[in-house]
């Protein structure tokens, strides 16, 4: 398939190519769709990560994870080294961003989430997204207890969303940006007083959630997180690395040691039953962790593992920890919903950040 502005996105590419020196690059991405609401920006359509491909094919030498981390092992400077990563598992990993990587040869990682792998019902983050961000009519109050504190909200006329209210709102980001309605507050709240609590924990509430708005658990086709069979097809055809990104995605660091432990190794052997092969990369779900987790992930024989601080890989921080940890904390930078040229300016506003 022919790509619309190939000979822009080829003269963009020459311009960052030039820029960017002498570092190495691990991009992070999600998920490979146009979807709607997408309140943590982790969506890339298929046109732009398609366009985004042919920039990185023609101005980098793009590599996969364990190319770069050999290069840093050499002592070297990996000079326009490029690695593309992906986190969590949704299947759109397979069905639109795996064509794409293999139409450029372009290698990738892809941290999967192993025990949402055969779960009935939509991802957590997900499920709130839809019972708040969506339209439809909820009770007017809403009393949780979580982690042993009571809560009580008052949605008012927010209780009531419209389809006209969701066509006005659905674009709305909960990074920095102002809360429209009463119902948005409230997702933003909820995500951030769920995400540290242990998963049965936070899985109960969000049962009493469901309650609540008269809704029952689904698993929506597009929200879907890779099945047995498909971890297989990712990693067919040698182009694909599969890496582990824990068990249920909690907040690592606030987990105690054996919890943490568990969620590490047992993503690590999960994972290695299914591909019949070594799983070496690891990726802290939420960036989040500490040095014991660090420390737990190098105790379980992974490799390297991603964080989500953004800034270039560079050979000094590679040296500076002469055990090796800091091929246990590698930086990597978010990709969002942009097109080729967009990409491009990105690309060179990391390397002049480094």
């Amino acid at each position: 398939m022919k790509i619309p502005g190939v000979g822009k996105l080829k003269r963009v590419a020459k311009r960052v190519r030039g820029r960017f020196a002498p570092g190495g690059l691990i991009l992070m991405y999600h998920r490979i769709i146009q979807l709607e609401p997408d309140p943590w920006s982790i969506c890339v359509s298929p046109r732009n990560f398609a366009q985004q491909m042919e920039v990185l094919r023609k101005f980098g030498k793009v590599v996969s994870l364990q190319q770069l981390n050999q290069t840093l092992q050499q002592g070297k400077t990996p000079h326009w080294q490029i690695a593309v990563t992906f986190d969590d598992g949704y299947t759109d990993n397979l069905y639109n961003a795996k064509p794409v990587l293999e139409r450029y040869d372009i290698p990738a990682t892809m941290f999967l989430t192993s025990g949402y792998m055969e779960q009935k019902r939509d991802f957590w983050s997900d499920e709130l997204s839809r019972l708040l961000l969506e339209p439809g009519t909820l009770p007017e109050v809403l009393c949780l207890e979580i982690n042993g504190t009571t809560h009580r909200w008052e949605l008012g006329t927010a209780a009531n969303y419209s389809e006209e209210q969701y066509q006005q709102y659905c674009s709305w980001k909960a990074m920095g940006e102002d809360n429209p309605t009463p119902r948005h507050a409230l997702f933003r709240t909820l995500y951030w007083l769920l995400s540290p609590l242990l998963p049965e924990a936070r899985q109960n509430v969000m049962d009493e959630l469901l309650a609540w708005a008269g809704s029952v658990p689904i698993l929506r086709q597009n929200h879907r997180i890779v099945n047995l069979e498909e971890v297989s097809a990712l990693a067919k055809g040698g182009l694909i690395e599969i890496g582990a990104h824990s068990v249920t995605h909690p907040f690592l660091s606030f987990l105690p040691t054996a919890r943490q432990r568990e969620e590490i190794q047992h993503s690590k052997t999960h994972l290695e039953e299914i591909i019949g092969q070594p799983v070496v990369s690891f990726a802290y779900p939420h960036g989040n962790y500490s040095e014991e987790t660090t420390a737990l992930v190098r105790e379980a024989g992974f490799t390297s593992a991603c964080t989500t601080y953004p800034r270039t890989v560079r050979r000094w921080d590679w040296a500076r920890n002469s055990a090796g940890g800091d091929r246990f904390k590698l930086p990597r930078v978010v990709v969002e919903d942009w097109d080729g040229e967009e990409f491009g300016k990105r690309l060179s506003e990391w390397r002049a950040r480094g």
